[in-house]
């Protein structure tokens, strides 16, 4: 079974965070601090099971790539989880309009993302 999950947030901070929780669950985790790289290492590296995507960043934010990803058939089968700290009112709905598979607020409820992770890994 795939467990290979990317991880793509401009701050390594957030990935550092992430990995390290991810990597203590069983999980194998690739990062890219920008949208671009991480649609480019989506193409590149077989068997990502899950995206978490953060959806402000400089350059291409999360709607832009999620919309690319979706629209590139080697990778649209790939499940995107939206990764926030945008929690107001809407913001949850228009991730997952957006198609998100699903949708996380920072900051993280570790057993919640979890929880999205099984569904898809």
């Amino acid at each position: 079974m795939a467990n290979k999950i990317l991880i793509v947030d401009d701050d390594n901070r957030n990935i550092f965070a992430l990995k390290a929780v991810l990597k203590s669950k069983g999980y194998t985790c690739l990062s890219a601090t920008s949208a671009e790289e991480g649609i480019r290492m989506l193409g590149a590296e077989p068997g990502i099971s899950v995206v978490l995507m953060d959806m402000m960043m400089p350059d291409m934010d999360g709607y832009e790539a999620m919309a690319k990803i979706a629209e590139t058939e080697q990778l649209k089968h790939i499940p995107v989880i939206a990764v926030t700290a945008q929690a107001m009112v809407g913001d949850r709905e228009r991730c997952l309009d957006a198609g998100a598979a699903g949708y996380v607020s920072k900051p993280i409820n570790v057993d919640e993302l979890i929880k999205l992770i099984t569904q898809y890994v």
